[in-house]
């Protein structure tokens, strides 16, 4: 965020992260990027509903994958033109959908350790490491006793703190945000002031 951090953000995040954590702890490979960057998907839609106006009916479809706010990359565009997420978070997002279609479209098997995906990834952790949840949710990842699939490699340690991060502070930004109020509609008798506090 820019400028002052908004009340109470870090403290919702934080209680939502240690879950995510430990729920992205079961996801190996393949899985781990894509349940991760669905989370990550399911997350930008809440962040992007909370600031428009209730759908005129159920389903109305509006981010049903052939519709116009379907994809990751559409819904990311938007939110950072409408000014909900940083430049920084749009790279790391944009970064997200390339390495899923990556992982998705491999009929090999891929690595978050690979050079190309690991190049890719290692700006976005940087950034992210300023983050004042990494530091702890690493320790919380290092507490854990070693999986069935083994101790947990560090590539695949910094994606899962990346996701929780992402998820994380998207559902708490989304959870202050009201829908937007423009304050003139068209209407076909003209432009119509609204009042903001009716």
């Amino acid at each position: 965020m820019t400028g002052k951090q908004a009340n109470g953000s870090d403290a919702v995040a934080s209680q939502a992260a240690g879950a995510i954590a430990l729920q992205m702890l079961e996801e190996r490979g393949r899985g781990a990027v894509l349940v991760g960057v669905a989370r990550v998907d399911a997350a930008l839609e809440h962040l992007l509903q909370a600031v428009m106006a209730q759908a005129p009916a159920r389903g109305d479809g509006l981010f049903l994958p052939d519709r116009p706010l379907g994809s990751i990359g559409a819904k990311v565009a938007l939110a950072r033109r409408l000014g909900l997420i940083e430049a920084p978070v749009e790279r790391a997002l944009s970064a997200l959908r390339k390495l899923r279609n990556a992982f998705a479209h491999s009929s090999e098997s891929a690595s978050l350790a690979d050079p190309a995906h690991s190049a890719r990834l290692a700006e976005i952790y940087a950034e992210a490491r300023t983050n004042p949840l990494w530091a702890p949710l690493e320790a919380v990842l290092a507490a854990q006793p070693p999986s069935a699939h083994g101790p947990l490699e560090p590539a695949l340690r910094d994606y899962i703190l990346l996701i929780t991060i992402l998820v994380a502070f998207l559902e708490a930004t989304a959870q202050q945000l009201r829908p937007y109020q423009p304050p003139v509609v068209m209407g076909f008798s003209g432009v119509i002031r609204q009042d903001p506090s009716a």
